[in-house]
């Protein structure tokens, strides 16, 4: 008899996976506790903007003419109970208010409201990113409460997905990390993802800890590249050199590698910098505190690249006070292909330049709505010339390829002053210069 699978949570990670997991021929039933969520998911849409998931839902959810029908949603714990063999937990893992710490309340509700429905044998998956020894934790609490018992078996499966390619990280994966206590555990993920295997992804088996660890590892260690590149455009500023040549040829190491070398305002959005937080934190309850104190560097040098951002937009306008100018921003999620606006240093800047008096217009293609909804005394406009219109100066601070292919010279007719500042080192300085833009980017030579 074929598993059935269900998912718990359905967010950015769990809507993905439950559609996912439909795509790889399973029955699933999707669990929301907000009755509006499972609704929209219900009619095939998504709160969020992820390239190919909304696709991906309606091709499966039932109701749905020409879907397979093997996707549905409900708030019901006794339904998924009762219908799941394997239950992927996928609920959200937020930085504590006012803490370094990881919040768990959301994972410690999910595991206390689905355990004492669990009656038969069944595979607890948890794929939320967790400080290490939760899972050993979560395990004692399944066997604790649900009326099987031992027959509760928890497995722990770290997810790596990244925005904008959500759909292809879960269906095509370049790694599968389970954190498993038995064999039994083993064979029926392999089982959920063989498919992702017989294409050749690689299946790495592990204890609970170092499971939890890959994905706070992995993050830590891109915060880290980011930070590294960044921290040589700052030397490169203050040595007259160019932080993107610096990065093509010390990217043709392979031991180093060209991804996550350019330069600009930093890393945002709802992973990263909390991940490396939680990190530190859990680190130091554990006594390992030495071992991540280079996190809190890489934490603060990708701060400080913000604050810079701001100071050569108050230089571009005459050094003095934003009072009395117009700043166009393009961009506003903290990466494309994406509408997540979530710690944005894109609107991390914005707003601390509208604060200090200058009038601030944005535009972004996919995070208006949230943007507005984040900095809603902010301007907005509909398209990127509307943006620039009257500008005294230009940032670009999302690398949306829509920006890169923007026309230098038809947006000079319409900005008051052409000075523009590309904060992630994405647009070709060549054409802007010739189209008569004054362009500065972190980390290289004025001219």
């Amino acid at each position: 008899m074929a598993l059935r699978i269900t998912v718990i949570g359905t967010g950015y990670l769990g809507a993905t996976h439950a559609a996912a997991m439909a795509e790889l021929g399973f029955e699933v039933l999707g669990l929301d506790i907000v009755p509006e969520k499972v609704e929209l998911l219900s009619g095939g849409r998504v709160p969020m903007y992820e390239p190919g998931l909304e696709e991906m839902l309606q091709r499966h959810v039932a109701g749905i003419a020409g879907s397979s029908g093997r996707l549905r949603f409900t708030t019901s714990w006794e339904e998924v109970a009762e219908f799941g063999d394997v239950h992927f937990v996928c609920v959200n893992t937020p930085q504590k208010h006012g803490e370094y710490a990881c919040d768990m309340s959301y994972v410690d509700s999910a595991f206390d409201a689905l355990a004492p429905h669990l009656t038969r044998p069944a595979l607890v998956v948890g794929k939320s990113t967790v400080p290490v020894g939760s899972a050993a934790r979560l395990a004692d609490r399944l066997a604790e409460l649900a009326p099987v018992g031992a027959g509760a078996e928890l497995a722990w499966n770290p997810e790596f997905l990244r925005e904008g390619f959500a759909v292809k990280d879960t269906l095509h994966p370049d790694r599968i990390v389970v954190g498993v206590t038995s064999e039994n555990a083993e064979k029926l993920l392999r089982e959920v993802y063989a498919g992702p295997i017989a294409e050749g992804s690689p299946f790495v088996v592990t204890d609970f800890p170092t499971a939890e660890l890959v994905k706070t590892s992995a993050n830590s260690f891109l915060a880290t590249k980011i930070s590294f590149i960044n921290a040589m455009a700052e030397v490169c500023e203050a040595a007259d050199g160019d932080v993107v040549k610096l990065a093509e040829a010390i990217g043709h190491d392979d031991r180093i590698g060209k991804k996550f070398l350019r330069a600009g305002i930093g890393f945002g959005g709802g992973c990263l910098p909390k991940d490396i937080r939680a990190f530190m934190a859990r680190a130091g309850e554990l006594g390992a505190d030495q071992a991540l104190t280079f996190l809190r560097e890489v934490d603060s040098i990708n701060m400080r690249r913000r604050g810079h951002m701001v100071e050569l937009a108050r230089e571009a306008v005459g050094g003095g006070s934003f009072l009395g100018t117009r700043v166009a921003v393009l961009g506003a999620t903290f990466k494309p292909d994406s509408d997540d606006v979530r710690d944005s240093p894109a609107l991390n800047v914005a707003g601390q330049i509208h604060l200090q008096g200058g009038q601030v217009t944005v535009f972004d293609p996919k995070g208006m709505d949230n943007a507005r909804q984040l900095f809603p005394t902010l301007g907005y406009a509909d398209s990127a010339r509307e943006a620039v219109r009257g500008a005294d100066v230009v940032l670009h601070l999302t690398e949306w390829r829509e920006f890169r292919e923007l026309d230098p010279a038809e947006l000079g007719e319409v900005a008051a002053r052409r000075i523009i500042l590309d904060g992630r080192n994405a647009l070709d300085s060549a054409v802007w210069r010739e189209a008569g833009w004054t362009y500065r980017a972190m980390g290289r030579p004025k001219a």
